[in-house]
């Protein structure tokens, strides 16, 4: 399993970001907390047998905690459930401290804005979507050859018959190699493109290394096989027989199945349901994965986890009437387990029911029942002493299910008034923010005249942001439904022109990421300028400069393009902006980043940090012209088996089949505070995973 950890040091908060499975996103897809999960559960940051790593770029940056360091839950329960190490006041959060590289540690903060963005952006970015979008090509002999035509009228992105060449390639260089990272990086790659040759299957390549002595090409061979999620009965019956712990899942093993591996399985199963169409596919994985959550069913809480996760995202057409009974059911096993009463030491695992159910349901009007009981635990919870993780799944659930009001008589109003006094006095400050951002999800003209007060009187620095984030998200999505803009106090232009006056006078770094972010989401053009002067002014600020060149991409800003460029080549050794403005430039659909990132590759010594980055931009951004040079990386044996393994992440990324990343169905919306290590642990979970 590839993973590089480029830890930098940013003016905000220790950014230590993971390369997993074929590559993490360094920065650009910051992943969570780096560990942030429960006693019992296998411990934080687990790597495997000895994988590579390599330390962030040289300066002020350092290492994250060291993988066998003890485990740190921030914000844990105030009695019975899951505590941090050091005892804090009840629902104060629990930092570990986090290496400078130059003496003192510096505290680790999971409280902010950019940690809940950087697990729901793909939503709103689309990176993609340029490389899906028909476009003038113009001359690719830079990358195919002077054979090509020029001037026509394509996609950047790879055919599904260029998609499908890759496959034997990728076989290549796999059976060409014992080394853990290509292999691994392989596998997922040839999973996305997420379909057999003509020569083998994908689940003849998979099924083998099952039985590895390596525990990361073990669970990474599980994986595969739901991400390519081919829902035949040979895929499927494997995957039930490997979450099970089955008789032939042991078989296939040829042992005993770990915990991690199952818990990918399961996982694997509910990614193979939610992309078919066929009912009986997912009452098959349903049927599984509920047999997980049973009492006295085997597996711990990785695997409950997963399952909970994998129920999530089944997908049932709800307007069919096998589609709904599904949905019901699914919602009854994840209400049952939720209301169970299984101790403080599973109430780590039942925070993620809220969230499931959020999805199965949405603003669904059969679901009534279900958010209104979920209301309830959040109004009794601080009575009830319960984890606050339970809190916080609550009220993320609710932002998804309660539908927006234009007065207090609506019949969800009391929901927004329950979440906005949470937001100003429940103990648990990640509760607080969450509460806030659920407002905006909710949207509706209350929500946004009750933000806008919230953001004009916060005086908390870390309050302020969420308030803008949460404006933003409001905005965004009002004008996607295509809402009429409410011209009266509360309207979007007033959250637009309330965002462009304090970003000007913004002074914290931090604050000033917040709201750029904030303003393209709420396509506020007027800031546009002063967004770009600021960019090119404080570029040395990396985190804030990163946001600004996302907030310039959010809001289409074409004439940034050569600004964000500047940027970019300019970032050398700093991975976080490196990425953050490559995506940016692929958001706004630059057809010359991608040239620009091949040279990096190719042209002199780039340092590991740098090629990872790179790497990882060019598969997000999703331009075939850049597989030329990728496919001769991966075969070029004189760059070594990291190199080679970020190269074949990349393939992977620019022939994936979906507009967003595979993972975006379980990372969007999901408590990460709740997490165990198959979930995120900054490495190897699956929201780590490129």
């Amino acid at each position: 399993m590839l993973r590089v950890r480029v830890a930098a040091l940013c003016p905000f908060f220790l950014i230590a970001a993971a390369m997993a499975h074929g590559g993490g996103y360094p920065g650009g897809q910051y992943r969570g907390p780096g560990d942030v999960v429960p006693p019992g559960s296998g411990g934080g940051g687990h790597r495997g047998p000895g994988g590579p790593t390599t330390g962030g770029p040289s300066g002020p940056s350092g290492p994250a905690a060291p993988a066998n360091s003890r485990p740190v839950y921030p914000t844990g329960p105030t009695t019975g459930g899951p505590t941090g190490p050091s005892a804090p006041a009840p629902g104060a959060p629990v930092l570990p401290a986090a290496s400078t590289g130059g003496g003192a540690p510096l505290q680790e903060d999971y409280d902010t804005w950019d940690r809940w963005w950087e697990f729901n952006k793909s939503e709103f970015l689309r990176v993609r979507d340029p490389a899906f979008a028909p476009v003038e090509t113009g001359s690719d002999d830079f990358y195919l050859g002077a054979t090509r035509r020029a001037d026509v009228v394509d996609t950047v992105r790879p055919s599904r018959e260029q998609a499908l060449q890759l496959l034997p390639v990728l076989k290549k260089a796999l059976d060409s190699t014992e080394q853990r990272d290509i292999t691994t990086a392989c596998m997922v790659a040839m999973a996305k493109i997420g379909a057999d040759h003509p020569e083998f299957t994908l689940l003849d390549v998979f099924a083998p290394r099952l039985k590895r002595g390596d525990q990361e090409v073990r669970e990474t061979a599980a994986l595969a096989i739901g991400i390519a999620a081919i829902a035949d009965d040979r895929s499927l019956t494997l995957l039930e027989a490997l979450a099970l712990d089955s008789q032939s899942g042991r078989a296939a093993r040829d042992g005993s199945v770990d915990e991690r591996t199952r818990a990918f399985a399961a996982y694997g199963l509910g990614l193979t349901a939610q992309r078919s169409r066929a009912a009986e596919v997912k009452r098959r994985a349903f049927g599984v994965l509920a047999k997980l959550l049973e009492r006295g069913a085997s597996g711990g809480r990785e695997v409950r986890i997963a399952a909970i996760h994998g129920i999530s995202v089944l997908a049932p057409a709800a307007r069919s009437y096998d589609g709904a009974k599904l949905r019901d059911a699914a919602v009854e096993v994840l209400m049952n387990y939720f209301a169970q009463d299984l101790g403080g030491g599973d109430e780590w695992v039942q925070a993620h029911c809220p969230t499931a159910i959020a999805k199965l349901l949405q603003r669904d009007r059969c679901g009534a029942r279900s958010k209104d009981a979920i209301a309830t635990v959040l109004r009794r919870a601080r009575e009830s002493r319960r984890a606050s993780v339970i809190s916080q799944s609550c009220v993320l659930a609710l932002g998804e299910m309660a539908a927006p009001h234009g007065d207090t008589g609506s019949s969800d109003a009391s929901i927004s008034e329950l979440l906005l006094d949470l937001s100003r006095s429940h103990p648990d400050l990640q509760t607080r923010n969450f509460a806030l951002l659920a407002l905006g999800r909710i949207g509706g003209a209350v929500n946004r005249s009750a933000l806008l007060r919230e953001f004009d009187t916060a005086t908390k620095a870390q309050r302020r942001p969420w308030c803008a984030l949460a404006l933003g998200v409001l905005v965004h999505r009002e004008r996607l439904q295509g809402a009429a803009v409410d011209a009266s106090v509360g309207g979007v232009d007033l959250v637009g022109s309330t965002l462009a006056d304090a970003f000007r006078e913004a002074k914290d770094p931090g604050l000033a990421g917040a709201i750029a972010v904030a303003l393209g989401l709420s396509r506020c053009s007027e800031a546009a300028r002063s967004m770009r002067e600021r960019l090119l002014g404080e570029t040395a600020k990396e985190q804030m400069a990163g946001y600004l060149c996302i907030g310039l991409a959010l809001l289409d800003e074409r004439n940034a393009v050569d600004d964000i460029r500047k940027v970019a080549l300019a970032a050398g050794r700093r991975p976080v902006l490196l990425v953050q403005a490559a995506v940016s430039l692929g958001k706004l659909g630059d057809k010359a980043v991608a040239a620009d990132f091949i040279r990096w590759l190719t042209d002199g010594e780039p340092n590991l940090s740098t090629m990872a980055a790179v790497a990882t931009a060019l598969g997000q951004i999703g331009d075939r012209r850049s597989l030329v040079p990728l496919r001769r990386m991966l075969f070029d044996t004189k760059l070594g088996g990291l190199p080679r393994a970020f190269a074949a992440a990349a393939i992977g990324g620019v022939a994936d089949r979906h507009e967003l990343p595979w993972n975006a169905c379980i990372g969007n919306g999901t408590n990460y505070r709740a997490a165990v290590p198959t979930l995120t642990d900054q490495a190897m979970g699956i929201l780590d995973i490129l």
